[in-house]
């Protein structure tokens, strides 16, 4: 088993990761009756792709790892409205100040990043756009 997930009240979930112990809490969105006050369920899959691209990279891209450290994304989800599910995922890539990254190694980050597992188990019908940012 990987996680639990348990009902706190007040459109709250508390998911435990069994193996480390470590948790985090949910919050239905403001849009949709909650507080906004934590990550949503639905926040959680864009979040979770931004970190698999992210994590991906340095798996499969060791020798620019250092490079890689500092690297901050943007992730933006948006909602339609019925039926009510994610529309799109927008990424925002910005790399540490006064990395240089070649022409090759930018083109087998982002071929890394567009295969990450996460990725590939969003449904084609979500718009994923990636701004790279080079």
């Amino acid at each position: 088993m990987t996680s639990t997930v348990t009902y706190s009240g007040d459109l709250r979930t508390l998911a435990t990761h069994l193996q480390s112990g470590s948790s985090i809490e949910t919050d239905a969105p403001t849009d949709n009756q909650g507080k906004g006050a934590r990550f949503s369920p639905t926040d959680l899959i864009g979040t979770s792709l931004a970190a698999c691209m992210l994590t991906t990279m340095a798996i499969r891209a060791r020798d620019l790892e250092e490079k890689l450290v500092g690297t901050v994304t943007e992730t933006q989800k948006t909602m339609s409205a019925s039926p009510r599910r994610i529309a799109g995922i927008h990424i925002r890539f910005n790399w540490p100040t006064g990395r240089y990254f070649s022409d090759d190694e930018k083109k087998r980050l982002e071929e890394i990043a567009w295969s990450c597992p996460v990725k590939e188990s969003i449904h084609p019908d979500i718009q994923l756009t990636v701004d790279f940012n080079w």
